[in-house]
């Protein structure tokens, strides 16, 4: 990819069918020996074990040690051969559906590979779902066998919902004793005994007759934001493709070390922290949980992080939270820090010497404030990945600042996921970078991007209309984003449906305030509204500990009883929200807010697994709230 400017198309031009931008097709340059011709997943992991096998390949923790232990490829080998053996003796024709409920780990990559080498089609879930979702995707999938970690999880998903009859096994990753919990369900089988079961079984490294890059690779569904699921059918081919066209991007190798946090029931996670770590040669450390994240950074230390926005804000939180709360002096050098690092990370991308002034500066700043600052991610991060949604600018601005490689993309599980992203040497952080090999984008009516390539799913499970919907003929994807082309470069604009048009006419898209707000360490999820209102508003989730020190800053008790919906606790959080949004046109400044120290969770039907806003949800769990906030305003 060069890194000159390209001329800009006329806006008009771009909105018309016959405008498009691509790059050129996946060729063999910059992949290892042999990947190309790799034609199904199962045939990735068999190439690579191949070609690497004393390399480390997957570390997780055993809970039994406590230990971290290591697996190499020929031993990971030898483990999913023992799963499709077991999956063998299930009798499962090619095609069948195995869905996959269980945390990252070495466990869920047994499965997913075993179901792949013989042909079967995973369904991966998000392990946090709510059983409802659950027992509906189970349903709409006509999964066959299902992996969860326990009896109970199992007895919750039938207790909400219908399952369907083609569900002839679920294997739990916990022991159970034959008693009660699912002692009068014969589908239900502990992991070590359904692997003792498969024991006989002949052992055979073909793949089934006929199986190719057309076959199905994966049915991942949607977040169901706006309704229900929506089964993504992603072809071996697919996934494959995205895996070459990354590596021709974003070069990775067997050196790095990746830490796997993000549910493999996520598209992105799953083709660039599991598939393409395999191509790739890399090793993947399994995270304990989200809430030890922090913990196992430092212990990993990985090379290669992947991750949505909300780690980087997290992180960034933490880190203005912890200043805030000390000398100023440590504020106005974390400051300089982020100006001079800047400054530097401009001079490299335009291929420019930074000043003396910088260089010097930047000898002094790096070691007592940037590299404190990296040390949260473990301290030897190559690049940072950030996707599945909007980064910040300014946490962009400041991450660059302190010579973090932060480099945002874009994507979507229709696309297998990855469109575009940035590179080290290529990095315009408001843009989501340039798309990759092979694959085109265009601008359509209302500025919607459309997507074309190797990469674009199938079609949706059993929803001839809605792929009609977004699938044209001649193979055009529309995403429902809106979007600019720039100089070779994607910018996004927005959701063609998220935007709140006020009574008074105005339009304003809520995630770029969101954004904007969340800015500030006190507001750990907002969700901004005003639909058909005279004004917007926001509802916010307070962090509890950047409460307690803003609230005794301002002469107020923290835990008293109704203190966050005080008129006192109110004007804090205007105030704090205007300096956020100052950027904003008038009309967009939040007028009202109401705060809550209360999460809003998977569970509660408040966010997806992946972790998005249910907007309609939180707008109907809080239309008391809602009103009073305008019946007040």
């Amino acid at each position: 990819m060069s890194d000159l400017p390209q001329p800009t198309a006329p806006a008009a031009a771009l909105s018309t069918p016959a405008a498009s931008l691509s790059t050129p097709a996946i060729g063999s340059l910059g992949l290892p020996p042999g990947l190309s011709r790799v034609a199904t997943l199962g045939e990735l992991f068999a190439w690579r074990v191949a070609y690497t096998p004393d390399a480390e390949a997957y570390r997780q923790l055993d809970p039994a040690t406590q230990g971290w232990q290591s697996l190499t490829w020929a031993q990971a080998q030898r483990q999913v051969q023992r799963w499709a053996a077991a999956l063998r003796a299930e009798a499962l024709p090619v095609g069948t559906r195995v869905a996959l409920l269980v945390p990252n780990g070495v466990d869920h990559v047994c499965m997913d590979l075993a179901a792949l080498s013989l042909g079967l089609v995973p369904v991966p879930m998000h392990a946090l779902d709510n059983p409802a979702s659950i027992a509906y995707i189970l349903t709409d999938s006509q999964a066959a066998v299902l992996l969860c970690d326990t009896v109970e999880r199992w007895l919750g998903i039938t207790a909400a919902g219908e399952v369907p009859p083609t569900l002839r096994r679920v294997v739990t990753l916990a022991e159970h004793a034959g008693g009660p919990p699912g002692a009068a369900d014969a589908r239900i089988v502990s992991l070590r005994a359904w692997l003792a079961a498969g024991e006989g079984q002949a052992a055979s490294s073909a793949a089934p007759a006929g199986l190719g890059p057309d076959a199905l690779a994966a049915i991942v569904y949607t977040s169901g934001t706006t309704g229900r699921p929506k089964g993504v059918m992603l072809t071996h081919g697919n996934v494959l493709s995205n895996v070459r066209a990354i590596l021709q991007r974003l070069p990775m190798h067997g050196g790095d070390v990746l830490l796997s946090f993000l549910p493999l029931s996520h598209t992105f996670e799953r083709t660039a922290g599991y598939y393409l770590a395999i191509a790739a040669g890399a090793c993947v450390a399994y995270a304990r949980s989200v809430a030890q994240l922090q913990e196992d950074l430092r212990i990993v230390r990985p090379t290669v992080l992947i991750s949505v926005p909300r780690i980087y804000e997290r992180i960034y939180a933490k880190v203005q939270e912890s200043v805030a709360q000390g000398h100023p002096i440590g504020r106005k050098l974390l400051a300089w820090a982020e100006e001079v690092g800047w400054a530097r990370f401009m001079a490299e991308q335009h291929e420019q010497e930074p000043g003396l002034a910088e260089r010097l500066a930047w000898r002094a700043l790096e070691p007592i404030v940037a590299r404190q600052v990296l040390e949260a991610f473990g301290g030897r991060l190559r690049v940072a990945i950030a996707g599945g949604a909007p980064l910040a600018p300014h946490i962009a601005h400041f991450f660059l600042g302190m010579g973090l490689n932060l480099l945002q993309g874009y994507g979507m599980t229709e696309t297998s996921p990855v469109v575009s992203c940035n590179t080290p040497e290529d990095n315009l952080p408001a843009s989501v970078g340039r798309p990759l090999p092979g694959v085109e984008v265009r601008i359509g009516e209302m500025d919607e991007l459309l997507v074309r390539g190797p990469t674009v799913m199938r079609g949706y499970l059993n929803r001839e209309e809605d792929t009609a919907r977004v699938l044209e003929a001649d193979g055009w994807l529309h995403t429902g984003d809106r979007a600019r082309i720039e100089d070779g470069r994607l910018f996004i604009i927005g959701r063609i449906k998220d935007i709140i048009v006020t009574s008074t006419g105005e339009k304003i898209a809520p995630v770029d305030l969101e954004q904007a707000i969340e800015g500030d360490p006190l507001f750990a999820q907002t969700l901004v509204i005003g639909e058909q209102r005279p004004f917007l508003a926001v509802l916010a989730v307070v962090d509890k500990a950047t409460w307690h020190h803003a609230a005794r800053e301002a002469g107020l008790v923290p835990d008293a009883p109704g203190v966050l919906e005080s008129p006192e606790a109110e004007r804090l959080a205007i105030e704090r929200i205007a300096q956020r949004v100052r950027s904003f046109p008038a009309y967009a400044t939040p007028k009202r807010v109401w705060l809550t120290d209360q999460p809003w969770t998977i569970d509660a039907g408040l966010m997806t697994p992946t972790l998005k806003l249910k907007r309609k949800n939180l707008e109907s769990r809080f239309a008391a709230q809602i009103e009073r906030l305008y019946r007040k305003g």
